[in-house]
């Protein structure tokens, strides 16, 4: 039998790893990553959310990694895991229409104002207030146009809003305008009602969201992000609402998670947290795909959704 060892949702969670597993492929032994029953030498695979340092590296039979979501920078800042291995990201239809579903939520979120609600609800106050704008005038700008970006975009188009794309290399998409590279950033973001960050981590994405960009948008713009905590620099967030510069945000990654008590976004008025759950598939759709991915790799067929160290995701 294949053995794969699993070190995500907790060691709790290793039950319903295992039967959701079984449901597809019961050739698949599933482990936790620390069942001292399972010698280093037996492994095959991993599905893994933050290896320890060094673990990868001491199982001398691992023939691939699977990341249990879409990034995998949690991997790669490991100095010792494995290169010569293949890191496969996760990318099943379910994670992206998660994501999309996530996205329009956010964008819905900010166009009627969820927020002041939200807060007029916890104080039992009845703070009536009319909607300025309709989805279709209010463009929204997504930046990363891969899969997750692509079907975002889709979804948004479904329920009114105009949607325009920014991305390393130019995509044609129906009904979505595209931007591609530094140079045409400015007019992407001269044109963005409310900004989407669904970029990868690299190098080139680290506080992207800045001050400098934030200005670029036009006064009242609404931030999703829902890329990478590192992407956004939040006392320039801050500087931005408090002025009036931008009208919202809603924010699903973070540089610390979980989030700290004492971080100033929690309560921020206008500012709606979530915890790292844009596009979190269930276990059962995980299950399916490393599976799946699993099968086409034993039998000589390439795996999916490649990590590329050359472009950094």
């Amino acid at each position: 039998m294949v053995k794969l060892l699993v070190k995500s949702g907790g060691v709790e969670a290793l039950p319903e790893w295992q039967a959701c597993f079984g449901a597809v492929d019961p050739t698949i032994s599933v482990h936790w990553w620390e069942d001292a029953d399972v010698p280093a030498a037996e492994v095959d695979y991993v599905l893994v959310w933050e290896p320890a340092a060094g673990w990868l590296a001491s199982l001398p039979r691992l023939k691939a990694v699977f990341s249990s979501a879409a990034g995998v920078d949690h991997i790669t800042c490991d100095p010792h895991w494995p290169r010569h291995l293949p890191l496969v990201r996760l990318g099943n239809p379910e994670t992206a229409q998660r994501m999309g579903e996530y996205v329009v939520w956010a964008c819905l979120t900010l166009l009627r104002d969820a927020r002041h609600f939200a807060l007029g609800q916890a104080e039992h106050a009845w703070r009536y207030r009319e909607s300025r704008y309709i989805a279709p005038e209010r463009r929204v700008g997504i930046m990363g146009m891969g899969n997750l970006g692509r079907h975002a975009a889709a979804m948004l188009q479904g329920v009114g809003f105009p949607v325009q794309g920014w991305s390393r290399s130019r995509k044609e998409l129906p009904g979505v305008v595209s931007f591609a590279g530094p140079a045409e950033l400015p007019e992407f973001l001269s044109s963005t009602d409310t900004l989407v960050c669904l970029l990868p981590s690299t190098a080139e994405t680290a506080g992207l969201i800045d001050a400098r960009l934030i200005a670029q948008l036009p006064r009242g713009a609404g931030l999703v992000n829902a890329g990478r905590g590192s992407h956004l620099v939040v006392p320039d967030l801050l500087a931005a609402l408090d002025a009036g510069h931008l009208g919202g945000a809603v924010l699903d990654v973070f540089e610390e998670e979980p989030l700290p008590a004492a971080s100033l976004l929690w309560s921020h008025p206008g500012i709606t947290v979530t915890p790292h759950i844009a596009s979190t598939a269930s276990r059962s759709g995980r299950a399916r795909y490393v599976a799946g991915a699993i099968a086409d790799f034993e039998a000589g067929r390439p795996l999916p959704n490649l990590y590329d160290p050359t472009r950094g995701y």
